[in-house]
């Protein structure tokens, strides 16, 4: 069997996570690095882990070098704490984090807005130890409102990520219903029906998820998905996921949307199961 359906071709259906890929080089490098694999699609995490409000310099200096590489950037996070790094979300976090998740909004949306970006990722937080669960999830979901609004405004939708337990033991959101459950609560409080579900194959299986049965019930509220293998995070082939069956099943499913490439792989071998 082919590794995937003719559907997902690679200029087509896959795009490079430029946060977890090609970071040996500079930001700035990373697109023009993905062009010259072969990928017109790439995605980030929020490139600037120190500051929710980059000076507009940066933020043009990266649309620069998107347009420059011939790539669109089909994903982006919203302002994520310290990502890589100890931190999983702001937006479920009381105080300065949340602050800075709101002072984030509105700059993502527009920059989203401005390279054509219509997917904007928000990761919900870590549990924060003596406060209440029930305080941090209606924080959370104020804020989640807040970012389904903005992306709205700028005509994309809202992702909700489950995490893997193992690799982020204080996230609360460690399963597909816990995400879906989320969706559901935001697009009921804001009437626009643009939060959506976050399928990572990868965090799904590391928590023990039957794979088969989340393509099965919940690709209808999915905006996005991304891969890795497991066990390792690295690519497809390296570990013991069927991403044959898998991306027949999501083709089968109705998926049509982009699938992220967020595994960890030295940059001269990292597409080899493509090829």
């Amino acid at each position: 069997m082919a590794l995937f359906p003719h559907q997902f071709s690679l200029d087509q259906r896959f795009d490079v996570n430029l946060s977890i890929l090609f970071t040996e080089l500079p930001l700035l490098e990373r697109p023009a690095a993905a062009a010259a694999a072969g990928f017109g699609a790439v995605e980030l995490w929020w490139p600037w882990v120190d500051s929710p409000t980059p000076e507009q310099a940066e933020l043009d200096a990266l649309r620069g070098a998107l347009d420059d590489a011939g790539t669109r950037l089909v994903g982006l996070n919203f302002y994520a704490g310290q990502l890589p790094g100890p931190d999983r979300g702001a937006l479920s976090l009381p105080g300065e984090e949340s602050d800075r998740f709101r002072a984030n909004i509105d700059v993502a949306a527009d920059f989203a807005r401005s390279v054509g970006c219509t997917a904007l990722n928000a990761l919900y937080g870590n549990r924060v130890e003596g406060v209440d669960p029930q305080v941090q999830d209606a924080l959370a979901l104020e804020n989640l409102v807040l970012a389904a609004r903005a992306a709205d405004r700028v005509g994309a939708t809202l992702l909700v990520e489950t995490l893997n337990r193992p690799e982020s033991p204080r996230y609360p959101l460690v399963s597909a219903e816990a995400a879906i459950e989320v969706v559901d609560k935001v697009n009921a409080a804001t009437g626009l029906g643009n939060a959506t579900f976050l399928m990572d194959l990868y965090h799904l299986s590391m928590n023990g998820e039957d794979l088969h049965r989340v393509i099965e019930r919940h690709t209808g509220k999915t905006g996005h998905v991304q891969i890795a293998d497991n066990p390792g995070r690295g690519a497809p082939g390296s570990g013991d996921l069927d991403f044959a069956d898998l991306f027949e099943r999501l083709d089968k499913a109705g998926y049509e949307g982009w699938v992220g490439l967020e595994y960890k792989s030295p940059a001269e071998t990292a597409f080899d199961w493509l090829r």
